[in-house]
Formats: C-alpha cells, structure tokens, sequence
C-alpha cells in the first residue's frame, strides 16, 4: 500500500490530480490508499474519485454511521489512537473495515514520530480482521515491534523522512528490509 495523504494542514498533502498520476504509474499489486482527516464523506467520495484510489483511511471523529457508509464503496481503514480514551473493543464497532492503531498527539493527526502503544495495539488484534499498527516506526524499532504486536501490516510514515513531508529512500529501503527480516513466523506487509 501507498498512502496519498488528502489532509490540507498536514505537509504530507498531496493534490488529488498529483495523486491521480502517481495511482495511474502503480503496478497492479500496489493498493493506493487515500488519508483523510475530519473531513465529511462527500469530500471523501469527490477527492478519492479525483484522485482515482479505492481505499480510504480515516483519522478523527469519523462516526460508526459514516465509516459504515464508506465501507459500501470503499476498503475502510479507521484509524485509533492509543489515548487515555482508547479501548481496544471499540475496534469491534466496526467490523466492515480494518483498523489502524497510532500514537496519541494532543494536536496532530498521524506523522507524528511518537511511538504508540503496543500492549494496547497487541490488545485490538482480536477484535480486527486486519490491524495496521502504526506510530513511530523506523527501521531500528519495526522488528520488535512485529514481534511485539504481530499485526497484520505496518505504517511508516516519519521513520522514512528527512524532514517532514520528504521521503528518505535509503532510510525506506532500510525499513523494508528490516520488515522482511522480522520473525517469520508473524505474516506482516508494509502497508
């Protein structure tokens, strides 16, 4: 998976008809995924159609009702944040999509380089189909990490920067590897 990031505060945003290039060069075994934070499902349908992705993940206050609708069209990743608030059944509400377990940033959605919980990610597999885990990973700390968790896939977004926004393709290749050479017993992707 790709994520194409639709969220205009974030220096991660990507311009829908830019996006639209990128999905139209993956090859076929590439899933795009678009990012979406606190926006309504009509917005969500509009730039996920300019943009040509079939995949939306959700960051924010996105009600059951609302993910369940977009779960008609679309592959539905919820995000969750481990916060002081978060349950790990509330990731049984939403058995229509996948679930994606962050790191908790009192003012900033996802990217953050802070490393979430991994007991209470390790505690949500149970009630998911699929669980991404996410928050803080990079190539020094994904191979314990899976061991720890042993999701589904893995996010990476900061841990593969330069600088917020600028991919570091040594530091990618790097997290790759270490992925691919996390215990072979646990099955996990790079999402």
């Amino acid at each position: 998976m790709i994520g194409l990031n639709f969220y205009p505060q974030s220096p991660r945003y990507i311009e829908p008809k830019v996006a639209r290039q990128i999905v139209e060069g993956l090859p076929r075994s590439v899933r795009a995924v678009g990012v979406f934070v606190d926006t309504t499902n009509d917005d969500i349908r509009n730039t996920a159609s300019a943009a040509g992705v079939r995949c939306v993940q959700l960051h924010g206050d996105f009600s059951l009702e609302a993910c369940c609708e977009l779960a008609r069209e679309f592959r539905v990743i919820r995000a969750f944040c481990t916060d002081e608030r978060f349950q790990p059944e509330h990731a049984s509400l939403f058995p229509e999509g996948d679930v994606l377990v962050d790191a908790h940033h009192p003012n900033l959605r996802g990217g953050t380089g802070l490393t979430c919980d991994w007991s209470a990610a390790q505690a949500t597999l149970p009630f998911t189909r699929f669980l991404i885990l996410s928050g803080g990973l990079n190539a020094q700390n994904v191979r314990r990490a899976i061991a720890t968790v042993a999701p589904h896939a893995v996010d990476v977004c900061s841990g593969v920067e330069s600088a917020p926004g600028v991919k570091d393709h040594r530091a990618l290749e790097n997290f790759i590897s270490a992925v691919r050479m996390a215990d072979s017993s646990v099955e996990v992707s790079p999402a």
